[in-house]
């Protein structure tokens, strides 16, 4: 069976069962700052299983994307060399959030694996937790595995837990038998070895218990299920192959390579782990991109950066010449685009990322090898037999060597690599890479809500329809979130009602401000938030008498503000549209802030925009906002949104009905914002800034309506006051300009044409200051020069006059600023040396350098000294 049907029976299987299909997050985790990718199925649901947010459904089914490239779960050198090592895998899963609990996931568990997948029944074993007696009962009733193949394991093995704290439970592997072939001997077994016989291949978590700080354990009430099977492997048993790669999810790469590169697959290991390597690789590389990962020097683009180079390198052993791991990655795309539609829609942009970043390293390559060149040809002269870890380190994280490579070089020289060493240095630097990681940003403010969240507490919003209504105060909170009977005259907290026209900041909208008022206070909202789809907080103080629960109140939203914010949101959907238009279908969002006074606009892009591209795109959003088009918002089912073509935004979440927002042939978006009811309403547009904000992500900030107005009168101001300085209308100031820069420029080459002149007119002179000393001419002298530069000039016109001798030439300049050139000609070379003579001139001088032996140069910061300088350099020479 296929794993692409294998992935779709899984899904269906569960649909059938009452779960609903959830598309898989990205790998990016957007609400979570602990995680740099997603590695597990359940991450996109974690707020779920801890009571912070509910969605449309109770039980869900997914084939997450998942990424795994270190600690306790990866180790990327062994990636390609074993049967089971992946960067990129998918983990199929079904979840229910407080329905069925332990004898519904056995009976789905067994089910999908004895009559979908047809698995033998008698090569199926089973761990259980030590005390979990239910779970062994359970596997024997709905099963009837027999007790003999049902193992009983420690917390190590069978027992999960999402932190130190919160939700936890036992957990129940199902490990499918390979055979005695695939055994490492006599004593293999369940919990005795590490080997692949009895290969685990989906793991059942009961989450029931809460933990606390203390390490107590206490009854959740409503008991959860999280489930984990990777493709990868599932698809190996099914296929009943010995390793990963040989399954149709690697084969169709990995052969695809082999061609390429001219080899055999099983030809050889160092072959096989190349071609491993560069498959697994490929896939990681392929569904990052998408993503909006790009390759740079920290968090998940250093990541990205090391997979290509590490793919590369591997390549480059088996003699692929020029780029290739672009076309390796876009098989991927053939083969998975037609499950993960991302993919198809980036892949030109997912090769123009690729591509550069392999040329750009095969350049780097070629340094790096270079330099590892030069240190094992100095560590030879030292007759030393072992490449020091620090070098080894240096080449690894300045060029993305991984340490084999250092090895087989090495090796190939008669060397070690101290890797003991270089393990120390790898591990200081995830201890900075830790200490630097500050997660997504994102702020999370559902802990404040914990209580509200809990208890499905629900918040209408009425502002679509209007910015004032009247409502019921349901709850009063304090700053941290403690549930409170009234708030009292200057006092700050959380105000909850039944409904508010109040907007909550997401989506990249800020919240509202405004006044709420009741019959025994008034409170300015200084913030609005949304802690949950559903749930709108105002975040007040309390100016005038107090509030208490049940109060009723009116709610005010500030009018000038929303419609400010409205001008900016409904723009940057045109803008968005815009970039797509003069950039590609690749320039896709990547973040956004939009509030009364600007919006900020983030998308993937690779380079700069032209002066030329700013402009068509300002055009195009002008041009929007002149044929005043309507705008209109729609709530639908998110299947008809999408059959209608609109677009999701990158890594947010959305249930079973959406809200789209359509500016008829220009733009049609998922958005929960609030937006203008035409675009001629935001009056203008202008962009105020584009610049890189991180690998391939550039950011736009603009203005629109008055704030726009206002940013062109400022502009205006400023050519008006420069015309009045230059004596020159708008129009005639970039010639102006220009003018003045080509007279600064001749003024500045005529200065420099005159000091060289000056300075060679004295080298004239001062050849008849040559003195004999100790047999040996010298020229030393002081002279006027205005830099280094200068006085090089003038010690390349003395020296073909001095056949032979040493020249010292000395100046002061910029105050106390010495500088000094000495040269020595060749033939007095046994005896003197310029880079030797010029650290004790230098040091009269208050100052040091040095140099070749023909030529040196020092600078210092004593002028005082240069006489003592000067009769130091004949004192040295006079012996």
């Amino acid at each position: 069976m296929k794993a692409n049907e294998i992935r779709q029976r899984f899904l269906e299987y569960f649909q059938k069962n009452g779960h609903t299909i959830v598309d898989s997050s990205p790998l990016t985790p957007k609400d979570d700052p602990t995680l740099l990718f997603t590695n597990a199925g359940m991450v996109q649901f974690k707020k779920l299983f801890l009571g912070q947010e509910k969605r449309d459904y109770i039980r869900a089914t997914t084939s997450q994307k998942c990424l795994r490239v270190g600690g306790k779960h990866n180790d990327l050198e062994n990636v390609g060399r074993t049967a089971r090592h992946h960067t990129f895998f998918e983990m199929l899963g079904n979840f229910s959030f407080g329905d069925y609990f332990k004898e519904d996931a056995i009976r789905f568990c067994w089910g999908f694996l004895t009559e979908e997948l047809k698995l033998d029944k008698e090569r199926l074993y089973i761990t259980i937790y030590k005390d979990d007696d239910e779970a062994g009962e359970l596997w024997k009733k709905i099963a009837g595995v027999p007790e003999e193949r049902i193992y009983r394991l420690g917390e190590k093995d069978n027992f999960w837990s999402m932190g130190d704290t919160g939700p936890c439970g036992p957990c129940s592997e199902v490990h499918f038998d390979q055979g005695e072939e695939v055994g490492c001997g006599p004593n293999c077994g369940i919990g005795k070895c590490d080997c692949d016989r009895y290969l685990e291949i989906w793991n059942l978590v009961f989450m029931q218990y809460d933990q606390a700080e203390d390490g107590t354990r206490t009854d959740l009430p409503r008991p959860s299920i999280d489930t984990g099977m990777g493709l990868e492997r599932i698809a190996a048993v099914s296929q009943g192959v010995a390793s990963n790669y040989e399954t149709d999810l690697f084969q169709s790469i990995i052969q695809y390579t082999a061609e390429l590169a001219g080899v055999q697959y099983r030809q050889s290991e160092e072959i096989d782990t190349a071609l491993q390597v560069i498959a697994d690789h490929s896939r990681a590389i392929a569904f990052l991109i998408p993503d909006q990962v790009l390759p740079s020097n920290e968090g998940r683009g250093y990541i990205l950066r090391r997979l290509i180079r590490r793919a590369y390198r591997f390549g480059k052993l088996m003699g692929l010449e020029g780029s290739f791991l672009w076309k390796t990655a876009s098989k991927v795309i053939d083969d998975m685009g037609g499950h993960y539609k991302e993919l198809e829609e980036t892949r030109d942009f997912m090769i123009e990322v690729v591509k550069g970043e392999e040329e750009g390293f095969a350049k780097t390559l070629d340094k790096g090898l270079e330099m590892l060149e030069q240190e094992l040809a100095e560590l030879e002269k030292a007759k030393a037999t072992i490449v020091p870890g620090e070098t080894t380190f240096t080449l690894y994280d300045t060029y993305g060597f991984p340490i084999d490579i250092v090895r087989d070089v090495a090796e190939q020289r008669g060397m070690g690599v101290d890797e003991t060493e270089f393990d120390k240095c790898m591990q200081e630097q995830k201890q900075r890479s830790k200490a630097a990681w500050k997660g997504s940003g994102e702020k999370d403010i559902a802990s404040t809500f914990q209580t509200l969240l809990e208890h499905d507490v629900i918040s209408e919003f009425t502002g679509y329809e209007s910015m004032a209504d009247q409502s019921d105060i349901a709850y009063l909170l304090t700053p941290e979130g403690t549930v409170i009977d009234s708030l009292p005259e200057g006092a700050s907290g959380w105000i909850v009602a039944t409904s508010t026209p109040f907007y909550g900041e997401s989506g990249g909208q800020t919240g509202d401000t405004g006044t709420i008022a009741a019959s025994g206070g008034k409170a300015n909202v200084l913030d609005t938030v949304k802690p949950s789809q559903k749930l709108t907080a105002h975040k007040v103080t309390v100016t005038e008498g107090s509030f208490s629960t049940g109060d009723s109140a009116f709610f005010n939203v500030d009018r000038s503000r929303r419609l400010a914010t409205m001008r900016n949101h409904t723009v940057t959907h045109l803008l968005h549209a815009a970039l797509q238009k003069v950039l590609g279908d690749h320039a896709k969002q990547a973040g956004s802030l939009v509030g009364p006074d600007r919006l900020r606009f983030d998308f993937t892009h690779i380079k700069g925009l032209s002066d030329d591209e700013l402009a068509q795109v300002e055009a195009i959003v002008n041009q929007n906002i002149l044929d005043a088009i309507p705008v209109t918002r729609e709530v639908m089912s998110i299947t008809d949104a999408q059959s209608k073509g609109a677009t999701a935004l990158f890594g947010e979440k959305y249930g079973d009905t959406v809200s789209v927002i359509e500016v008829p042939g220009v733009s049609m978006e998922f958005c929960g914002g609030i937006h203008l009811d035409n675009t001629g309403i935001a009056g203008a547009f202008v962009i105020t800034s584009e610049a890189g904000v991180a690998a391939g992500i550039r950011r736009i900030e603009a203005a629109t309506g008055h704030n726009a107005v206002a940013y062109l009168n400022e502009r205006r101001n400023a050519v008006a006051e420069a015309g009045a300085m230059l004596k020159a209308t708008p129009a005639e100031l970039p010639k102006k300009v220009k003018d003045l820069q080509k007279q600064v420029k001749d003024m500045a080459k005529e200065m420099k044409s005159l000091q060289t002149k000056l300075a060679s007119g004295a080298g004239r002179d001062m050849m008849n200051d040559i003195e004999e000393i100790n047999g040996v001419k010298v020229l030393a002298t002081e002279l006027e020069a205005p830099n280094m530069g200068v006085m090089l000039e003038q010690m390349d016109a003395l020296r073909p006059k001095m056949k032979s001798g040493i020249i010292c030439l000395i100046a002061k300049h910029d105050g106390d600023k010495v500088s000094v050139a000495l040269a020595v000609t060749k033939d007095l070379h046994q005896t003197f040396k310029a880079g030797d003579l010029i650290k004790s001139v230098a040091g009269e001088v208050g100052g040091g350098g040095g140099g070749r032996p023909d030529l040196a140069r020092a600078g210092g910061s004593n002028p005082a000294g240069i006489p003592n300088a000067l009769a130091k350099l004949k004192e040295l020479i006079a012996g």
